[in-house]
């Protein structure tokens, strides 16, 4: 089992800056890949972004230049910090842990932030 715990999040005026950041804790295997997910009203969750264990990222099109992720993999936390936010970028943020030697994948409860001014 492993357990995600997400903070930060809010609210920011469009083109603030917000940061969340998610701690796993549990049955963590060092081979993995976290990142974050969102999901709008009346839309489905889709990718913002990921990082392996080793550092390689991925990002969505639109957050690419705005959002950046990263992680310490000694506190086993994954962090996103998202810069030139915009209204669309209003969702709900999940974190996710997935193991690549073990069937784990593992969703957070979810962190709201609202770009609105």
């Amino acid at each position: 089992q492993v357990q995600l715990v997400e903070s930060g999040g809010g609210l920011v005026q469009p083109g603030g800056s917000l940061s969340v950041s998610c701690a796993a804790s549990g049955t963590i295997f060092s081979i993995n890949v976290m990142g974050w997910y969102r999901q709008a009203p009346g839309k489905q969750r889709e990718l913002v972004a990921v990082i392996m264990n080793g550092g390689s990222t991925n990002y969505a099109d639109s957050v690419k230049g705005r959002f950046t992720i990263s992680r310490d993999n000694a506190k086993n936390t994954v962090y996103l910090q998202m810069n030139s936010l915009k209204p669309e970028d209003t969702a709900v943020y999940y974190c996710n842990y997935r193991s690549l030697v073990a069937p784990m994948d593992y969703w957070g409860k979810g962190t709201l932030v609202t770009v609105s001014s």
